[in-house]
């Protein structure tokens, strides 16, 4: 049997689209994302970003007291720090866009790098729980998630955003459909559609996102009771028999996001970054090389293509 190849060649594993942020460093990304909101809202003081990584780090490594390390290999450190970075790309890609009547202002601004950067906080295991992992709260991750923004905000002054938080976290969950979750404010909707554009497009351009779902989130989705469902009947659907069958469905699960998704739910919301890029959408034409790569593969029909093995060879 031939050796297996990287499913995606000359990868910089750990580096952002564009090559100059180190998405598995907090300081990195937090220094790109300080410098995106500074640059956009001169006039404010936002030493809180500070903070906001400093905690998100400490939660994440299990140095929060309460709370286990992340042990989600997926829904790791990296991608939340993608995401967060994307939203920030996003939301200066559109403010150079919007009206003066449609501007998020930099409050709502932090808010969305908040909800961006505590989304996937409802894996995390709590020191008195006793699931053996935090996958095992797939279904319910983004419930939780809104349950530690709800102890946390408060530490940062933040109060007065509890609830509104807790909707928004769910635009980038499925657990309610985007648009039944009730807000007042357009404004309100946009954030919450531009942090669930940032969770899907940080992940799905990610240069190591076929490896990642192969070895990383299949085994999630077995802990978490999605690749097999148990029915109201009591028998068993099996969703993805295997690490290789989720491979195999990835390209219509990419194609049906961006039509379902990304241009309908989230409304078209991923073009805004091309605003702060000048004009290209490096996430978009990551996701596609991926799709494009991965499709290439399953042509030449040889199941050793898609063989599991480490991440890092």
């Amino acid at each position: 049997m031939s050796q297996v190849q990287p499913l995606v060649k000359e990868k910089i594993i750990g580096m952002d689209v564009t090559g100059t942020v180190d998405v598995t460093d907090p300081r990195s990304v937090c220094d790109a994302v300080l410098a995106i909101f500074n640059r956009r809202y001169p006039d404010t003081s936002f030493v809180i970003i500070d903070r906001l990584y400093q905690d998100f780090a400490k939660l994440y490594r299990g140095e929060l007291e309460g709370f286990l390390a992340c042990d989600t290999s997926y829904h790791d450190i990296q991608h939340v720090l993608d995401v967060s970075l994307a939203m920030a790309r996003l939301i200066d890609g559109y403010e150079i866009t919007a009206t003066s009547d449609d501007s998020l202002g930099p409050d709502l601004a932090l808010l969305g790098l908040v909800i961006a950067l505590f989304h996937d906080s409802g894996y995390i295991r709590r020191a008195n729980e006793q699931v053996s992992h935090g996958a095992e709260y797939t279904k319910i991750h983004v419930s939780r998630s809104a349950q530690f923004m709800a102890e946390y905000l408060p530490s940062i002054d933040m109060s007065r955003l509890i609830s509104l938080s807790g909707k928004l976290v769910h635009f980038t969950g499925y657990e309610y459909k985007p648009e039944d979750i009730d807000v007042s404010d357009e404004r309100h909707r946009v954030i919450g559609c531009l942090v669930g554009t940032a969770d899907v497009i940080a992940q799905m351009a990610d240069p190591a996102y076929l490896e990642k779902c192969r070895d990383h989130l299949y085994p999630e989705f077995e802990l978490g009771g999605i690749a097999r469902q148990q029915l109201a009947d009591g028998s068993e659907q099996v969703v993805y028999e295997s690490p290789e069958d989720l491979l195999v469905k990835t390209p219509e699960f990419i194609q049906s996001t961006i039509t379902n998704r990304l241009n309908g739910n989230f409304r078209g919301m991923f073009h805004h970054v091309e605003a702060h890029f000048g004009g290209r959408n490096l996430y978009m034409e990551a996701l596609e090389h991926n799709c494009q790569h991965l499709e290439s593969l399953l042509k030449q029909n040889d199941p050793s293509l898609l063989i599991s093995r480490s991440l890092r060879p």
